[in-house]
């Protein structure tokens, strides 16, 4: 599919990638209101949704997945789930093991690849809840996870279309850009988080994490080495980049998908850029417009840029 031409044009203010990133990620407010259910996983874990509604009935369902360490409270979840539900579609927010406010059952939790728990969401939301026209938008390694679910399995025909937004869909590469100058402050505002998480994790689990492992962590791919590549079944970080980055999947999907990346996203790598990929599967659309930051596709009345474009693509799709 050709390339999707960008008609983003952000406000002065939020043209250089940091500011509108830090803006979105810490500044932006939605309010939305949601209700909870919790769901067991057929490993025994337990996930936790996040509903939100249209007020009239309707049978469209749009699946939204954070980025690490998010949760579905993050602004740029609630909100596509609050456009979506004023245009008669319900919305559910996923919550990764371990990020809705309460530790997960296992010692494993989830990672860029952690395809499973979507596939037990989606047919949650099918057999369960009875939706037939399912949509589903991530962003940053949330949507890495929806690319790598549509390009390796064949996927229930409610699936109708997928939105992936800031996607690192080549995960070496942007692990080696989280590790530059540039990116210092996400860098360790990450690390940070991630670390108190599996200091918990040892307090629970002290045969399979030791003092040692959490104090040889000093970057992020430390943390996957010790953590994610041993909890998840991976040889190294380095493995662990290599199963689950995207990219290569790209080429398998056949649900309509539109990934928007901007040129000025200090998270992603050259290769996060899949010209090839799109130009060869009619089923890709890939917009890079050369605003927009990590997820800072900042616009009017507090919808941004990525939320629109979801709204219409699933739309037209719906009317084609």
């Amino acid at each position: 599919m050709p390339i999707v031409e960008s008609t983003y044009k952000p406000p002065i203010l939020f043209k250089r990638g940091f500011v509108s990133t830090v803006y979105s990620g810490l500044v932006r407010k939605v309010t939305l209101k949601q209700e909870r259910e919790r769901i067991t996983l057929s490993d025994g874990d337990f996930l936790d949704l996040d509903w939100s509604y249209s007020e009239e009935k309707t049978n469209k369902l749009i699946i939204l997945l954070h980025g690490l360490e998010g949760n579905g409270q993050r602004p740029y979840m609630t909100a596509p789930a609050k456009l979506f539900n004023t245009n008669r579609a319900d919305a559910v927010c996923v919550n990764f093991r371990g990020c809705s406010g309460e530790d997960n059952l296992k010692f494993s939790s989830y990672h860029s690849g952690f395809t499973c728990d979507l596939v037990e969401v989606v047919e949650h939301a099918i057999s369960q809840k009875g939706y037939t026209d399912i949509y589903l938008k991530g962003i940053s390694l949330g949507a890495n996870i929806i690319l790598k679910y549509l390009g390796e399995r064949n996927v229930p025909n409610e699936i109708k279309a997928a939105i992936a937004v800031s996607v690192p869909c080549f995960l070496a590469g942007s692990a080696r850009e989280l590790h530059t100058f540039k990116n210092k402050l996400y860098h360790d505002r990450f690390l940070r988080h991630l670390v108190k998480k599996i200091e918990l994790k040892h307090q629970r689990f002290p045969n399979q994490l030791t003092v040692s492992d959490l104090e040889s962590i000093k970057t992020l791919t430390d943390f996957d080495n010790v953590y994610t590549a041993k909890a998840h079944g991976f040889k190294n970080a380095n493995d662990y980049y290599s199963q689950c980055s995207s990219l290569q999947f790209l080429p398998n999907i056949k649900t309509p998908t539109l990934i928007i990346n901007a040129l000025n996203d200090s998270f992603l790598s050259p290769e996060c850029y899949p010209v090839k990929e799109a130009k060869n599967n009619p089923n890709v659309y890939l917009e890079m417009p050369k605003h927009g930051g990590h997820a800072g596709f900042i616009d009017k009345k507090n919808v941004y840029y990525n939320e629109r474009r979801a709204l219409d693509f699933v739309s037209v799709l719906k009317n084609s």
